[in-house]
């Protein structure tokens, strides 16, 4: 049986996309634990080596279509991605937390997956690590925001941004502290 786990990250930022992953284990990899509880260092070794021996897949919804559609609906959407983004099928999902996504394939939530299934784990990882990224390239060109350290939620120095700077077209206009 091919089982693949799925978790997302950035549901709760004022900026940027809302990430989700989509892994199938190949192989048992050490060390697996919700991305959260690992050090940047950790989580960055273990996204290399999920991403380098494992099937993997993402998918990412925008501000924009945050803002259109609604944080839940994104955050299904880019779990919707992830999984049809696999490049074979698998015959359960374990997705992170209440809800999954529409994808007609046997799915089952699983709150504090990210904890009790290693796929999910997984999954948590390589979301969270592609995300980081995404968010410190986006520090270089918006550094007044501290994209880099906050990765988009609302510290006090982005908040404080917000005040002087205004928005930008990565941040979510929908959220509250955004548009001030």
């Amino acid at each position: 049986m091919i089982i693949a786990g799925v978790d997302e990250v950035g549901r709760g930022c004022l900026a940027g996309p809302v990430t989700a992953a989509a892994v199938i284990l190949n192989n048992s990899v050490e060390g697996l634990k919700d991305s959260k509880k690992l050090s940047p260092k950790r989580r960055s070794e273990l996204s290399k080596l999920i991403t380098q021996n494992c099937i993997f897949s993402l998918g990412n919804v925008q501000s924009e279509e945050i803002d259109k559609i609604n944080i839940h609906q994104a955050t299904l959407k880019a779990m919707q991605k992830a999984i049809i983004n696999l490049p074979i099928t698998p015959d359960l999902i374990y997705v992170d937390g209440k809800f999954i996504p529409n994808v007609g394939i046997n799915c089952k939530a699983v709150i504090g997956g990210d904890i009790l299934i290693p796929e999910i784990s997984a999954a948590s990882i390589v979301a969270k690590v592609y995300r980081d990224e995404i968010m410190t390239k986006l520090d270089k060109k918006f550094p007044v925001y501290g994209f880099a350290n906050n990765k988009g939620y609302g510290t006090r120095q982005h908040l404080l941004a917000l005040q002087s700077e205004g928005y930008t077209s990565f941040h979510r206009l929908s959220f509250r502290g955004v548009v001030v």
